[in-house]
């Protein structure tokens, strides 16, 4: 195992044992896992020192013309009041994102090899005209703001972090979607010669996610360029993921390179997977528990403090009214 860096987290904030080796289990029953992943077992390439600007400096990302814009106004609109701000040495190494590691404090490392500069976003499917666009003119085209939101993992712990970005339906408008887009499609990139994750030939990379029209329209939904007033990190999913912070947190795609508008429901990487466990909507809800541990209440990785779920993540009052009822 390697030495842990000055921001490495207490056991006590950790995923407790039973639960994510239960789920780490199931994965490696369906092929995914395989031993160089397991806990305690990384290889060389997960190490501090395996890339330049590892866990210690935290972002790991070039100098680019859109440096210029951060850090970003905070919108006062979306703000925590109940909890202070998960500060950036924990929330910068406490990272899912299976692409390079399933071991949380092995991403940020590893993340250092990814090529995110240039990257193109190419969007495509219903829409009046498929096109191309550079990340940096993205930027520049949409002006950023800040918003603190919550943040809750289907494992039960969560954070609270101010994203910096922009509406996603702003996004959306420019885009010009059909009448007969129902869905939005998002696609993460696909490099397994900087993603040791992807290297596995056991499961269908790249990573792929899905809202509703109407969800990714709404107010609250983002397309995230920058946190904690800096440029995004790459261990949280620069250059540019989603945030849909009523939902969890997998279903904020990172990395994202492609966006389709479709009419039908498109597959989700983790419905997929497990349909059972994970379903397409993936609403935060107190009172459906994971087949395999309670979602009552999560671990403030800050502090470790236990504290009650709240539904869709605390902002029903928001989004609520667009389901039915128990959406999976």
């Amino acid at each position: 195992m390697p030495d842990r860096s000055p921001y490495s987290l207490p056991a006590s904030m950790i995923t407790p044992e039973s639960v994510f080796k239960n789920r780490r289990q199931f994965l490696r029953q369906l092929g995914f896992l395989g031993a160089a992943a397991m806990i305690g077992g990384c290889d060389s390439r997960t190490t501090a020192s395996a890339a330049p600007g590892g866990a210690a400096s935290g972002f790991n990302l070039p100098p680019r013309p859109s440096d210029k814009f951060y850090p970003a106004k905070r919108n006062p609109i979306y703000q925590v009041a109940d909890r202070p701000e998960t500060p950036l040495k924990i929330a910068g190494n406490y990272n899912n994102y299976y692409e390079f590691s399933t071991d949380k404090e092995a991403v940020n490392p590893l993340s250092a090899r990814l090529t995110i500069d240039p990257w193109t976003l190419e969007v495509g499917g219903l829409v009046a005209k498929p096109f191309k666009i550079g990340f940096e003119d993205l930027v520049a085209k949409f002006p950023l703001q800040e918003r603190v939101y919550r943040m809750r993992c289907v494992e039960a712990w969560s954070m609270v972090v101010p994203w910096i970005g922009f509406p996603m339906r702003d996004f959306i408008d420019f885009c010009q979607p059909l009448g007969s887009a129902r869905y939005v499609r998002f696609l993460s990139f696909m490099k397994p010669a900087e993603a040791q994750g992807q290297e596995t030939n056991q499961f269908s990379w790249p990573y792929f996610e899905g809202l509703r029209l109407d969800e990714a329209r709404h107010e609250l939904s983002l397309f995230v360029t920058g946190i904690y007033g800096k440029p995004l990190p790459k261990q949280m999913g620069a250059p540019l993921r989603a945030v849909v912070p009523w939902k969890y947190g997998y279903k904020g795609a990172k990395g994202i390179v492609k966006i389709e508008f479709v009419e039908k429901q498109p597959p989700t990487f983790w419905n997929e997977l497990a349909p059972d466990e994970y379903g397409f909507y993936s609403n935060v809800n107190p009172d459906r528990p994971h087949p395999r541990w309670s979602q009552a209440t999560e671990r403030d990785i800050t502090n470790g403090d236990r504290i009650a779920t709240l539904p869709y993540n605390g902002y029903a009052s928001l989004v609520a009214s667009m389901y039915k009822g128990d959406e999976f």
